[in-house]
């Protein structure tokens, strides 16, 4: 490796375009002072990364750019105006591949604006600074590697110090470039670790955070059991409420029936009793007439009684009047006349005498009579007294135990259909219970069932998990290689484009070729007509010598076109190599080359592919050339065919009368045309397994997301098994509730059955004992005593 060429432009005293070319070995740079040469130096510099503007002997950078003169300075200094940038190329010829790169030369650039702004690009290509550091490192050259000795650093070197000392022979060792990485690698991960503090702060503060949100969502969880609890609760008390107002409104609804039979059997008592009343009252019309009759009579007596005493009462006066009053108190009046008065009133008195003598004895005939019917009345009118209250106390007695018959009987009747509807109610109860216990084995089937589901949907979220996963490796290894092939495709253009840049040609073959449509017959380059088998490009183009960098033209006249066309351009000399067209290869055309069966090589022209157009004059110079492996064999094949030429496939080439070869030399145009077809081929196939990765990962990419929809879908379908658990979970619980109520309801109406049907026998051997005395209450009740008593009264009241 060295340096082959430096141009600067607009750099310090160079203000017009100046290059550099250097040989390999020692260069020395000789003018007077101030003519530039430290200049040279500080270009060198410059363009490799400098950025110290006292090391440039500036007092800032911008102090690089031509500043303008209008004396004599430097080469093209004198008159010129300030220029707005400077640049500075430095070429590398890197034949032996000291610099990390695929190029045979490196040209590295650096440009600086007025602006302050600057410019880096490695081979045309524009990179940073640090892409230009790196390069020049791997090499052992670059700004701090002390490649460039400066007046005074010698004696510097000189007199360091160990700590110096070793610096430099650590810089010599190559060890700085990687201490600087290391540093720099150090930087990063401090950056890193004061991230990953923030980020740790950030997860401490996420979890301090976390933690009260947590305890939240635990109350709030226990929060909605203890609702599901209270729900659950409520709905059982409601239940249970339910089921004792169904109770209650069944035992109200027994009593009500139970008081309307009774209120039916009072209903048909009072009726037969008001029949019975109206039986009395038609009874009593009917003797009212007698006993009127007898009231009257009775009244009539006692008037003729008391007339009979009033008259009495006025005899007796008179006669008392009569017997005291004197004659002599009657003055004036006529004794006659008193004597009549006196017969008449006797006679009078006689027959009122008489009259009062048959009416005492009709009035005492009638007294006895009547005093006694009054007895004979008063005695019936006892006994009957005695009779009625005798039948009222029997009638009372016989309702009274009427009353405790039908009420027996209604109690008998209402504990049976208490026990008809305690023993409905256990049916129900039975039903219930027997609904709930099949209901809930049909639940635990189910339980069994989703827990058999249960394991197919884990199986399922396991199984699309591990999908998920094999596809989220295998589009992470496409995307990997993805990159790879990317990177591998860049590298293939980056070297294509650079093998080209090198086929371009400047000189007399470049401007035969970027004249091509001025001037007739140009077929091309030779290099690019030609096809050569890999491995052998510097063995043909050693056989062709010239004719590998050569243009290849149809005939002579655009061979002699050609080389006018250059002459009036002046621009330079060109190699020809005359196609099919010519006449002179008429006759040789058809003429081959004996093949060297015995040489122990193989013929070049069975190397070499090319268009028909280029078969005679390609034929002329591979004619007697072989490729053999070697020296050895190429001597011995020109010892044996001294016609032949021998071409090993390193490049070395013996002959009867010449020979060429060595350590190195600069690729042909042959073999770069090989080696721009390599990696176009390469670039090509490159880009066929980039379309097929990009398409591979895009068939990734819909399998991943295939698999993850189907792990979402698998965990709906585990969460919505989870809340179908849930609620089976909670339906069984319901149910056994359900179950166990109905049955502990169905032991309670069992026993309370049992009660009631004790009830109902006591009450029927009370109401049988109870119904046998009021058989024995009516019979004697209708014994006729009512009658006796009823006919001795009207006897009586006739009487009187």
């Amino acid at each position: 490796m060295h340096l082959k060429s430096l141009t600067l432009k607009g750099f310090k005293s160079f203000a017009s375009p100046t290059t550099f070319h250097f040989e390999p070995g020692i260069t020395a740079v000789v003018g007077p002072n101030g003519s530039g040469k430290s200049n040279v130096v500080d270009a060198l510099a410059w363009v490799m990364g400098e950025q110290g503007a006292k090391s440039l002997r500036g007092g800032k950078m911008e102090d690089v750019i031509f500043a303008g003169s209008t004396g004599t300075g430097g080469p093209g200094g004198s008159g010129r105006a300030p220029l707005g940038r400077a640049e500075v190329r430095l070429t590398i010829d890197n034949t032996d591949g000291a610099l990390p790169v695929d190029y045979a030369e490196v040209t590295i650039s650096r440009t600086m604006f007025r602006n302050g702004g600057s410019e880096y690009a490695i081979n045309g290509q524009a990179c940073r600074l640090l892409d230009v550091q790196e390069l020049l490192s791997d090499s052992g050259i670059g700004r701090e590697m002390h490649v460039i000795v400066g007046q005074g650093q010698l004696d510097a070197i000189l007199s360091a110090g160990p700590d110096e000392r070793r610096g430099f022979i650590e810089e010599a060792a190559g060890v700085l470039k990687h201490r600087k990485r290391k540093e720099k690698a150090l930087r990063k991960l401090d950056a890193m670790q004061g991230n990953l503090t923030r980020l740790q702060d950030l997860t401490v503060e996420l979890r301090r955070q976390l933690k009260p949100l947590g305890r939240q969502a635990e109350v709030a969880r226990r929060a909605a059991v203890i609702q599901s609890d209270l729900r659950d609760a409520r709905l059982r008390l409601l239940a249970d409420d339910l089921v004792a107002l169904t109770e209650t409104l069944e035992a109200e609804v027994a009593d009500e029936t139970a008081l309307r039979a009774r209120r039916a059997e009072v209903e048909a008592e009072l009726t037969d009793v008001t029949r019975r009343e109206t039986g009395l009252e038609e009874t009593a019309a009917v003797e009212a007439p007698a006993l009127a009759r007898a009231q009257d009579t009775w009244y009539r007596l006692s008037s003729l009684r008391e007339r009979f005493r009033g008259t009495g009462s006025l005899a007796a006066e008179r006669v008392r009047h009569l017997a005291v009053e004197p004659e002599d108190d009657q003055p004036g009046r006529d004794p006659d006349e008193l004597d009549r008065q006196a017969r008449t009133a006797r006679a009078d008195d006689q027959s009122l005498t008489e009259a009062v003598q048959r009416d005492r004895v009709v009035l005492a005939a009638a007294v006895a009579s009547r005093q006694d019917a009054e007895a004979r009345l008063a005695d019936e009118q006892q006994r009957t007294a005695l009779a009625a209250r005798a039948a009222a106390d029997r009638r009372e007695g016989l309702a009274r135990l009427a009353g405790e018959v039908a009420a027996a009987r209604s109690r008998v009747e209402a504990g049976e259909a208490e026990v008809g509807r305690l023993a409905a109610a256990v049916e129900s109860a039975q039903a219930r219970a027997a609904r709930a216990q099949a209901e809930f084995a049909r639940l635990e089937t189910q339980v069994a069932g989703l827990d058999a589901g249960e394991e197919d949907l884990d199986a399922d979220h396991e199984e699309a998990a591990l999908r998920l996963a094999a596809a989220e490796e295998r589009l992470l290894g496409l995307r990997r290689e993805e990159q790879t092939a990317e990177r591998e495709r860049a590298a293939l253009l980056a070297r294509k484009e650079a093998l080209e840049i090198g086929l371009a040609r400047k000189d007399g073959p470049g401007a035969v070729l970027a004249a091509e449509d001025r001037l007739a017959g140009v077929l091309g380059s030779v290099a690019s007509l030609l096809s050569v088998e890999p491995g052998y490009e510097a063995a043909v183009a050693a056989a062709l010598g010239g004719a590998a960098d050569a243009v290849a033209v149809i005939d002579l006249a655009a061979a002699e076109a050609a080389i006018r066309l250059l002459k009036h351009d002046d621009a330079g000399r060109v190699g020809l190599l005359v196609g099919a067209g010519s006449p002179m290869y008429e006759a040789t055309y058809d003429q081959k080359p004996a093949a060297p069966a015995a040489s122990g090589g193989r013929p070049a022209l069975d190397l070499v592919e090319m268009p028909d157009a280029l078969r005679p004059a390609v034929t002329a110079a591979l004619a007697d050339v072989v490729v053999v492996e070697d020296l050895a064999a190429a001597r011995a094949v020109a010892t044996a065919h001294p016609r032949l030429t021998a071409v090993t496939r390193d490049g070395d080439m013996l002959a009867r009368d010449r020979a060429a070869g060595g350590s190195s030399h600069d690729p042909t145009l042959l073999e770069v045309q090989a080696a721009v077809d390599e990696a176009g081929t390469r670039l090509v196939e490159a880009a066929h397994r980039l379309d097929r990765l990009r398409f591979a990962l895009q068939s990734a990419m819909e399998e991943q997301s295939l698999a993850g929809r189907d792990v979402q879908a698998a965990l709906n379908r585990l969460h919505e098994s989870d809340a179908r658990m849930a609620a089976v979970a909670e339906q069984l619980g319901r149910l056994g509730a359900q179950a166990r109520s109905a049955r502990g309801e169905a032991d309670r109406l069992q026993r309370s059955i049992a009660a009631a049907q004790d009830a109902v026998d006591t009450d029927s051997r009370s109401l049988a004992e109870l119904e046998k005395r009021l058989g024995a209450a009516q019979e004697s009740l209708d014994g006729g005593a009512d009658g006796t008593v009823e006919l001795g009264l009207g006897t009586a009241v006739a009487a009187l």
